[in-house]
């Protein structure tokens, strides 16, 4: 089985008025391909902006690991330097 590239722990987002993610969780493995599929405010954006960088560490609740190191990006040059890009 190949090696967890990307994990997501209990992650957690809210806005004011609307929690956009709640307790989400999920392995990523290298080989694999996924796509993110949802009606309308299901949080595919929200989840997008948090692993990029976008929406800084410490803006949500939860934890990413980027090859099992904890993933504390500020910004969008954090994520990119974990080889994470957004198009």
């Amino acid at each position: 089985m190949n090696p967890v590239v990307l994990q997501a722990e209990n992650i957690t987002k809210k806005f004011p008025g609307v929690i956009a993610l709640q307790n989400v969780s999920f392995n990523l493995r290298a080989g694999e391909i996924h796509g993110l599929c949802g009606e309308n405010g299901a949080g595919k954006s929200t989840l997008i902006k948090l692993l990029s960088g976008i929406c800084p560490y410490g803006s949500y609740d939860g934890k990413f690991f980027v090859h099992g190191q904890l993933a504390k990006f500020r910004s969008l040059a954090g994520g990119q330097g974990a080889g994470i890009v957004v198009i």
